[in-house]
């Protein structure tokens, strides 16, 4: 079952989220690929490791959904100052500091030829906030590979469903903005080329069917990013996790923010008052 919205829907950009919404769609994008390429190319998922210092974290590690309930069976026996009785209660909530910095992976695909499995012929990137924050070692490592790439002989699609942080795919963005409004972007780079191919798309449309090239002489394959999408968030059961009676993490605009609750009221997610 599809989401709410028409295309991307911005509670999945939620960091609790969209590590899973990551996995997935790298993982349903490769399996689509595997299965409908000529059998002359294999398509794998690769990753890089980011070192994230704490104070940059991007992730948490649990995402509370709603208070916990009183413990009143189980519990630490304290003792009461009043009295020095004893009572059966729950702990404070304690807030928890990283002492180490955390590493993060990050999956990316790779198209190569089936008989020269050390050859790329294509990248896929699905950007993260590790890629988009300012000033972080992930995205400087992200940006050096991103410039050895334009440089080579393989093509690199990237794909951006995140609002939030900088610009990054290799697509310059004012020459952009003078002709498209956007809130999600696709960039094609094909090897070679001194221009880019994009896909801009806002919250109220669908996403695009982005082209995948592939080696010399061999037709571009239609990559459906919408569907992939959809497939994930069935898969992941965010219907049964995502609290839409909440703004997203990533504010809207006022008048996008107008529309999606207009959108969430009427598919019954939302009451008139919010």
């Amino acid at each position: 079952m599809p989401g709410p919205f028409p295309g991307m829907d911005p509670y999945l950009e939620h960091p609790a989220y969209w590590r899973g919404v990551h996995h997935r769609l790298i993982t349903y994008i490769a399996d689509t690929l595997s299965a409908r390429l000529p059998k002359r190319y294999i398509t794998d998922i690769d990753e890089r490791l980011y070192v994230v210092e704490a104070e940059q974290a991007l992730y948490p590690d649990v995402l509370v959904k709603r208070p916990p309930k009183p413990r009143t069976a189980k519990g630490a026996a304290v003792a009461m100052p009043a009295t020095g009785s004893t009572a059966l209660v729950a702990s404070d909530p304690a807030v928890r500091v990283s002492l180490e910095p955390q590493t993060l992976s990050q999956g990316f695909i790779e198209i190569r030829l089936a008989d020269k499995p050390g050859r790329a012929v294509t990248v896929i990137e699905l950007l993260s906030p590790t890629n988009k924050a300012a000033g972080t070692k992930g995205r400087k490592q992200y940006r050096a590979k991103q410039k050895e790439l334009l440089r080579s002989s393989i093509h690199l699609l990237e794909i951006d469903l995140l609002r939030g942080g900088e610009h990054t795919v290799a697509a310059p963005r004012e020459p952009l903005r003078q002709r498209a409004e956007w809130d999600y972007l696709c960039s094609l780079h094909r090897a070679g080329a001194d221009e880019c191919e994009t896909w801009p798309v806002t919250l109220q449309q669908r996403l695009p069917r982005v082209a995948v090239p592939l080696a010399k002489g061999d037709a571009d394959f239609v990559l459906d990013l919408q569907a992939m999408l959809d497939h994930c968030y069935d898969a992941g059961r965010y219907a049964d996790q995502i609290d839409y009676r909440r703004e997203p993490d990533v504010p809207l605009p006022a008048q996008e923010a107008a529309w999606a609750h207009s959108l969430l009221r009427e598919k019954k997610l939302r009451k008139n008052g919010r």
